[in-house]
């Protein structure tokens, strides 16, 4: 009997850090003085109509959905990058925190204006959605608690209305076509759109080819 031979081909890392390929969000929330917050966030994931989301602890949305819990997930294509990233260096909390300040944050009070965003408004929730964003999720906090470390504050949100552009729903259904919706994916920093399809998992409502 002949025993199969394996040469390695992994090595150990320790990567700054692990955004390997999740979504862009861009958070809508309301600040004490009943303004709205726009911030970018690359920590999120859906499990039914509840989204956990990975905020900063010491960001301006912590601190507004720590009182205020009313908020929209936003969420781009690909398309929007530029916008996102002009969002990226920016918050929203005066002063800059220390921790931000020495990694070349500035404070931004209107930052639709500097991404060249256009809000809209929502109609169940108190802050406004991002029109530019194909979808759009109304939703308000149930839960958060912070991580081990306190580095981060974990929010789970419980989505109450989706807003979709008709140019990728599946006509006649609920349903939002594959084909045609992209997210914006944030790789190790880097923005990138969906590779195309390779194929679609047994219970999907949308296959290829319907």
């Amino acid at each position: 009997m002949t025993t199969a031979t394996h040469t390695p081909s992994h090595t150990v890392i320790t990567p700054s850090i692990l955004y390997f390929g999740t979504p862009v969000a861009l958070l809508t929330t309301e600040n004490e003085d009943g303004s709205a917050n726009l911030a970018p966030v690359s920590s999120a994931w859906a499990l039914g109509r509840t989204v956990v989301l990975g905020l900063g602890a010491d960001s301006r949305t912590a601190a507004n959905l720590s009182t205020r819990p009313d908020l929209v997930i936003n969420l781009p294509s690909p398309g929007l990058w530029e916008a996102v990233e002009r969002l990226a260096p920016l918050t929203g909390s005066f002063p800059v925190p220390e921790a931000k300040r020495v990694r070349g944050y500035r404070y931004e009070p209107d930052k639709f204006t500097a991404a060249g965003l256009t809000p809209v408004p929502s109609e169940t929730v108190r802050v406004p959605r991002v029109a530019e964003c194909p979808l759009q999720l109304e939703a308000r906090v149930r839960h958060s608690s912070p991580d081990a470390e306190g580095h981060f504050l974990i929010v789970e949100c419980g989505v109450v209305r989706v807003h979709a552009d008709r140019r990728i729903v599946v006509p006649g259904t609920q349903h939002v076509d594959p084909a045609l919706w992209s997210p914006l994916i944030f790789n190790f920093r880097h923005y990138q759109g969906l590779a195309p399809e390779l194929g679609h998992c047994f219970t999907s409502e949308t296959p290829t080819g319907r």
